[in-house]
């Protein structure tokens, strides 16, 4: 049922801002790929999770498991780099309106996009695979998917190397861009703070408010999973963290998006009078 809604909320949000002239704008052009890349994170481990719920044996292959770790690594970074790239759209609106229209012109949108989606298979990808991984027995994954830190445990070879090259992947996928986004809003709160029209600073606020519930809801629970001291939780602390972001998530940045942009609500809520 999550995977239904997931897939069709994703759906109807890249199909509303196809199909509407007016949301063919960088912000929701930059939706749009959010949308997708949710679509293909909850499909890398949700079909399979369903088949395993009934089956009793619940195998998977290396190959199968290598490429969930593959693509979760890469789907994951570019989520983050992407939504690091939302938080500079929302900076340059608020912020520098009169060269919005000149620093987010299409032909940089695009640019900007295949830099994200480049940039996040070379950073984490590329890395993984020029380290390959010998498993030993037992081989079992005390995990519902193959996530790179359970997969990490089963290796032959001593993991020092291994989390040393996690940890560096963490710092540039994950930590460098909360910053980014962190000082963007630093930024656009102080320019908010100096309108002197309540009703203008409520509107620039309500601009960024799905943004910044969507970070707030992926970065929170990446951060917990991938930088919080794990001795402080169970070894199942980790499985329902990576089901959070991976599954619920997914699901949930449509109906945010979607409840909280008029634009959005309009298209599929209000019907048209003639």
């Amino acid at each position: 049922m999550i995977y239904l809604v997931t897939i069709v909320g994703n759906g109807f949000m890249v199909c509303a801002i196809i199909a509407t002239p007016h949301l063919h704008t960088p912000m929701y052009f930059f939706l749009c790929n959010l949308s997708l890349i949710d679509i293909f994170y909850s499909s890398r481990t949700v079909p399979k999770v369903l088949v395993d719920l009934l089956s009793p044996s619940r195998r998977i292959s290396l190959t199968a498991c290598g490429i969930q770790v593959y693509v979760g690594l890469f789907l994951g970074g570019t989520e983050c780099l992407l939504l690091a790239l939302m938080a500079y759209d929302r900076y340059v609106a608020i912020c520098r309106p009169l060269y919005y229209l000149i620093i987010m012109k299409w032909s940089i949108c695009y640019k900007l996009i295949v830099f994200v989606w480049l940039s996040s298979f070379i950073t984490t990808v590329f890395p993984s695979m020029l380290m390959p991984m010998r498993v030993c027995n037992p081989n079992q994954i005390n995990h519902f998917v193959c996530e790179v830190l359970a997969v990490v445990k089963l290796s032959c070879d001593s993991t020092h190397q291994s989390e040393i090259v996690v940890f560096f992947l963490t710092f540039i996928v994950l930590l460098f861009p909360f910053l980014f986004i962190l000082l963007s809003y630093i930024a656009i709160i102080s320019s908010v703070l100096k309108i002197h029209s309540a009703a203008r600073r409520s509107k620039a606020f309500s601009t960024c408010s799905s943004h910044v519930t969507v970070v707030a809801l992926f970065y929170g629970t990446a951060l917990i999973m991938y930088c919080g001291p794990s001795s402080r939780f169970s070894p199942n602390f980790g499985k329902y963290i990576s089901v959070f972001y991976g599954i619920i998530i997914p699901m949930l940045n449509p109906l945010i998006y979607s409840l909280k942009n008029k634009e959005v609500t309009k298209k599929f809520f209000v019907r048209k009078t003639v």
